[in-house]
C-alpha cells in the first residue's frame, strides 16, 4: 500500500497532500489545491480522500505539469473510486467540465517520464479499470471533447506507450535463461507437430542441427545463434515480446504464417522473425515510443483506450498484414525493404483515418491492398507534378477529344478483327463456337458458326449479316433474352457480367453474346456504342483515357521540367501611348 496523508490550508479550499513513494523522502508531501467544491460542482464521494502519487528523480516537491487547469477538484483515492462499478460516477462524467477536471486529476497523478515508480503507477491505474472508464464515459460521451481533455488523453497515451521503451532499448542477453526459453518457446510453438529427436536416441550435434533448421524456418538471419538478431536496439527485447505474444494469443495464425512460408522456396519466403523485428521498429517510430510528450499536442488514437494491450494487438494485425502484402507483391528476399515500406504506408494511411477500434483498423488496413497503394501513389504523384494546375487542366481538356477519338478507332479496329464466342445451351454445353466481326467499312456485322481450332476465319466464310443501320438497341446483363431465366448461382452471376445482346430489324430479332472475358466485353460494348453514335461507358475506357492523358501530358510538359507553372496567365501590359511605330521601307534619296 502507498502511504497517504491529508491536510487543509487555512482560508483555502481542500488541499490534497500526496506523500512521495521514495523511502528516502517518506516524510515529504506534495499538494494540489482545488477550488472550494470545484465552483459548486457536486463531486462523487469517490473523489474525496487522497490519491497516491509518484515522485520524480530529483525534486522533493512535485511540480504541476504544464497545461494543468487552475481549478482542480478535491482529488480522491483510487481505492475508494471503483469507476467500473459506481453508477454516480458515470452520471457525474456527463458534464464536460467534470471530464476536463478528471483529466487534470489523472494528468497530475501520473509520474514524470523516467521516474522509478512509473510502472507501478500505471499498473495501479490498470487495476482500477481507468482505461475502460475513459473509453466509456469520456471518449464515447455524448458531448464533444474539448482541447484540454484531448491533450490529457494524448499525454496518458504517450506515457503508457513509453513504458515499452525499457524493453525496446534492452538487447537480448544470450546468457539469460529466461530469454533463451522464450526463443525455444517460439520454436516449439511453430513446429510442435514435428517429431523432435530425444536426448537418448540422437547425438547433441543432431539436435543442434534440428534447432538450426527450425530457427532458419522461423526467419532468423543468424539462425545458428538467433540471439544476435535481437541484439540491435531498438527494437531489442520488445520484438521478442511481440513474437511471443503473437504465438500465444494467435497460435493458429502464427503456425500458419511460419509453416506456409517455410514450405516455399527460400527466395520467396517471408521471414517471420526478420519481419517481426523490423515491424516492431516501424511501429515504435509510428507511435513515437520513447519520445518525450509535447506540451501542446492533442493527437491520440481513439482505439488506444479500447484495448488493454494495444501495442501487442496492433502488432498481431500488422504482422499478418505483412505476410498478405508479401504475397500480393510476389516478393523475394531482395524485396524485403520494399514490402516493409508498403506495409508502413498501409499502417500510417489507416491510422490517419482515425479508426475507433482495432477491428475497424484491421478491416480498413486489409482493404488497403498493394494495388490500392499504387493507385494512391499515382494520384499523389500527379498532384506533386502540378498536373492539376489551371493551365494543365485546360491542356488536359483540350487533349481529351483527340484521345477519345483514338480509343474509338481502336475499338472499331478490334471489332473488325472479330472475336470467337461460345454458345451456351440449356444444358450448359460449350462445345459450339461462332465468330463475329465488323466489316472494314463499319457498315455490316458478319457472323457464323466455326469449327474448333479456327482462330480468325475470313469474312467471306461468315454467312450471316446484320446491317449496322438495322441495330435498334443494345442490352446487357439480365435484360438480355438469353439471361432472363438464369438463376442466382455463382456461375450464372459470372455469365451475367459477360452477357450482352443487340436487337435489330423491324421485327426485333436478337443476336445474343457471352464474351469470353471482361476485357472483350468492354471492347464490344464500347465498339457497338460507337457504331450507334453513343458515348463509351465501360471501365476500360476511363482507365485507358487516364493512362493516355497522363502520358501525353508528360510528353507535352517535358520542356517545362523543374519550371513552376503559374495558376493564372501573366497580366496583359497597358497599351502604348501611341501607335506611331510604322517603319518606312522606301529607298532613301541619295
Amino acid at each position: 500500500m502507498w502511504p497517504r496523508g491529508r491536510t487543509r490550508a487555512a482560508g483555502h479550499g481542500p488541499l490534497l497532500c500526496l506523500p512521495h513513494l521514495s523511502p528516502l523522502n517518506s516524510g515529504t508531501s506534495i499538494a494540489l489545491r482545488g477550488a472550494e467544491n470545484a465552483a459548486g460542482t457536486n463531486w462523487p464521494a469517490a473523489l474525496s480522500p487522497s490519491v497516491p502519487c509518484a515522485e520524480p528523480h530529483t525534486d522533493s516537491t512535485r511540480r504541476v505539469r504544464p497545461g494543468l487547469p487552475a481549478l482542480c477538484p478535491p482529488l480522491g483515492s483510487l481505492d475508494s473510486f471503483p469507476l467500473s462499478r459506481r453508477r454516480p460516477g458515470a452520471r457525474f462524467f456527463r458534464s464536460l467540465h467534470a471530464r476536463v477536471t478528471f483529466g487534470a486529476w489523472l494528468f497530475s497523478s501520473l509520474p514524470c517520464p523516467g521516474s522509478w515508480p512509473h510502472l507501478d503507477m500505471m499498473g495501479y491505474l490498470s487495476e482500477r479499470n481507468i482505461r475502460q472508464f475513459i473509453h466509456k464515459n469520456i471518449i464515447h460521451a455524448s458531448e464533444p471533447m474539448g482541447d484540454e481533455m484531448a491533450h490529457y488523453l494524448y499525454v496518458l497515451q504517450s506515457i503508457t506507450l513509453n513504458l515499452l521503451e525499457r524493453r525496446m532499448r534492452t538487447p537480448m542477453d544470450p546468457y539469460s535463461q529466461e530469454q533463451r526459453e522464450l526463443l525455444q518457446f517460439l520454436r516449439h510453438s511453430a513446429f510442435e507437430l514435428e517429431s523432435e529427436p530425444s536426448a537418448g536416441t540422437v547425438s547433441a550435434e543432431r539436435r543442434r542441427s534440428v534447432c538450426v533448421t527450425e530457427f532458419r524456418k522461423l526467419g532468423f538471419q543468424n539462425y545458428s545463434n538467433p540471439a544476435q538478431d535481437l541484439h540491435r536496439t531498438p527494437p531489442g527485447l520488445l520484438a521478442l515480446d511481440n513474437m511471443v505474444y503473437f504465438s500465444r494469443h494467435c497460435p493458429s495464425a502464427y503456425s500458419r504464417f511460419v509453416l506456409e512460408n517455410s514450405s516455399r522456396d527460400d527466395k520467396h519466403e517471408c521471414p517471420f522473425a526478420r519481419s517481426s523485428i523490423q515491424l516492431t521498429l516501424a511501429l515504435c517510430e509510428i507511435l513515437h515510443v520513447g519520445e518525450p510528450c509535447s506540451e501542446t499536442a492533442q493527437a491520440f488514437y481513439l482505439m488506444f483506450f479500447g484495448q488493454d494491450h494495444f501495442f501487442q494487438e496492433l502488432f498481431c494485425i500488422c504482422i499478418q498484414l505483412q505476410n498478405k502484402t508479401w504475397k500480393e507483391m510476389r516478393a523475394t528476399q531482395e524485396d524485403f525493404d520494399k514490402v516493409l515500406q508498403v506495409v508502413r504506408e498501409q499502417i500510417t494511411r489507416t491510422l490517419s483515418l482515425k479508426p475507433t477500434s482495432l477491428e475497424l483498423f484491421k478491416t480498413r488496413v486489409n482493404a488497403l491492398n498493394y494495388s490500392e497503394i499504387l493507385r494512391l501513389r499515382q494520384t499523389e504523384r500527379m498532384h506533386q507534378e502540378e498536373t492539376l494546375a489551371a493551365p494543365v487542366l485546360e491542356l488536359r481538356e483540350r487533349l481529351k477529344p483527340e484521345l477519345l477519338q483514338l480509343i474509338r478507332q481502336q475499338r472499331l479496329l478490334r471489332l473488325c478483327e472479330g472475336t470467337l464466342f461460345r454458345k451456351i445451351s440449356s444444358r450448359r454445353r460449350q462445345d459450339k463456337l461462332w465468330y463475329c466481326r465488323l466489316s472494314p467499312n463499319h457498315k455490316v456485322l458478319h457472323y457464323g458458326d466455326v469449327e474448333q481450332g479456327v482462330q480468325s476465319p475470313p469474312i467471306e466464310s461468315l454467312p450471316e449479316k446484320i446491317p449496322v443501320a438495322d441495330i435498334k438497341e443494345l442490352l446487357v446483363g439480365r435484360e438480355c433474352p438469353h439471361m432472363k431465366e438464369k438463376g442466382s448461382g455463382k456461375h450464372n452471376k459470372d455469365v451475367l457480367d459477360l452477357a450482352f445482346s443487340i436487337s435489330y430489324d423491324v421485327e426485333e430479332y436478337y443476336l445474343n453474346f457471352i464474351a469470353p472475358t471482361r476485357y472483350e466485353f468492354c471492347l464490344w460494348m464500347d465498339g457497338l456504342n460507337v457504331l450507334l453514335g453513343r458515348e463509351m461507358t465501360s471501365e476500360r475506357t476511363q482507365s485507358e483515357l487516364d493512362i493516355l492523358l497522363s502520358m501525353e501530358l508528360k510528353l507535352r510538359l517535358l520542356d517545362l521540367e523543374n519550371i513552376s507553372i503559374p495558376d493564372a496567365p501573366p497580366p496583359v501590359p497597358n497599351p502604348p501611348s501611341n501607335l506611331n511605330f510604322c517603319y518606312d521601307f522606301s529607298p532613301h534619296e541619295q
